[in-house]
């Protein structure tokens, strides 16, 4: 489905946009340009409202026939959700994955875009125009970051493994659980940033990112990152691998190394 001209294209497209409408309101908003939706921790900003509406129509007609999922789209109209149901290829879009970040002048924060198809990432490209590097996926074709082949960390033990854990988007009683177990680990940062904790899984900077809100333009082309990477990311409770569709909280835990999978969920909360 992905081929390589439309790889190219897209990660063209993805660029333009975040050059245009995203990286000018870097340390740049203005007031009233930041509003919340859910709650105090779940904003949004113009940023990224034009950069999805930039994105949106351009790759429909990159991809005849498909249909796009966006963050700020399913805000407006949560029916949207229902293309993920169907055969037909999505468009999953995450204009800027780490708006609280954003807007508090981090630097962490990226465009992520995933190509899917029956629920399977088929495709992705995560942005983060302030480092600038481009990195993609292809299902069965390997990841790259500025078409070098990358792979995650390898062999280490969960004592030794450092990883991301965001516990403000964990719901308790998870979150303490979670907490604790994490204390027998090397250790845990939370860079409240999807794109950047799997980012950084796949090239071996970090060993695990333990997610739960199942958000799906969150995690579908983060998900296809890591394997492509030799990871794994699979669900606690019974160990089945990520598949985008609209879905409640479960927890999730995605490791550079796919052979540690079993190793780190040992040490982990699996059912309360």
């Amino acid at each position: 489905m992905a081929t390589d001209r439309l790889m190219a294209d897209v990660a063209d497209l993805i660029r333009e946009v975040a050059a245009t409408y995203v990286v000018p309101r870097f340390q740049n908003l203005a007031d009233g340009e930041v509003e919340t939706k859910s709650g105090p921790e779940d904003l949004v900003t113009i940023a990224d409202r034009e950069a999805e509406e930039a994105l949106t129509p351009r790759l429909r007609d990159l991809l005849p026939g498909s249909y796009v999922v966006g963050e700020e789209a399913v805000g407006a109209n949560p029916a949207v959700l229902r293309h993920l149901s169907t055969s037909d290829p999505v468009w999953l879009v995450d204009p800027v994955d780490g708006t609280r970040n954003f807007v508090q002048g981090d630097a962490k924060f990226a465009v992520m875009v995933a190509l899917v198809q029956a629920g399977v990432p088929q495709a992705a490209w995560i942005f983060p125009p302030v480092e600038n590097v481009m990195a993609t996926a292809q299902r069965g074709g390997g990841a790259h970051v500025d078409g070098v082949p990358i792979t995650g960390r390898r062999g280490r033990p969960f004592a030794q493994a450092f990883g991301d854990y965001s516990s403000i988007y964990v719901d308790p009683p998870w979150r303490d659980h979670f907490t604790t177990a994490f204390q027998a680990a090397g250790g845990t940062g939370q860079r409240h940033c999807s794109a950047y904790a799997y980012l950084d899984t796949a090239r071996g900077e970090q060993d695990f990112v333990l997610q739960y809100r199942m958000s799906p333009w969150d995690h579908a082309a983060g998900a296809l990152m890591v394997t492509e990477a030799g990871g794994a990311v699979r669900f606690l409770d019974d160990g089945t691998p990520y598949t985008a569709m609209d879905r409640a909280s479960r927890p999730m835990l995605a490791v550079s190394d796919a052979a540690n999978w079993g190793l780190y969920v040992d040490n982990l909360p699996r059912r309360l």
